[in-house]
């Protein structure tokens, strides 16, 4: 450093914590069949892209249990990536229905 050169402000840094906190959040509502492979297959389009789930939640519903209900929270998405894998859940065996929404955490 050169006399009379001052050093630049550092910048606060963040954890990776800390970083996903401020991230958005991308959710799913999935609708589908209560078939045994229907939750593994859903896992396996977050799990190939190194991502797990911050919800998971899961519940069999409709007459005699018919149906699925998933609701599932990601963030570590942009928001093509997060369309990319609702158009490829929606082309999952036994899915009907896949909604989507996105949130901030403040």
């Amino acid at each position: 450093m050169s006399a009379g050169s001052r050093p630049s402000p550092s910048l606060p840094l963040q954890t990776p914590q800390q970083a996903a906190a401020r991230a958005p959040v991308f959710c799913f509502a999935i609708q589908a069949e209560a078939e045994p492979g229907v939750m593994p297959r859903v896992l396996e389009l977050l799990a190939k892209r190194g991502l797990v789930p911050l919800r998971w939640h899961a519940d069999r519903v409709g007459p005699g249990g018919a149906e699925l209900s998933i609701d599932l929270q990601v963030t570590g998405l942009e928001a093509p990536v997060s369309d990319y894998i609702a158009r490829c859940l929606r082309q999952i065996q036994g899915v009907e229905t896949v909604l989507t929404s996105e949130k901030a955490l403040a």
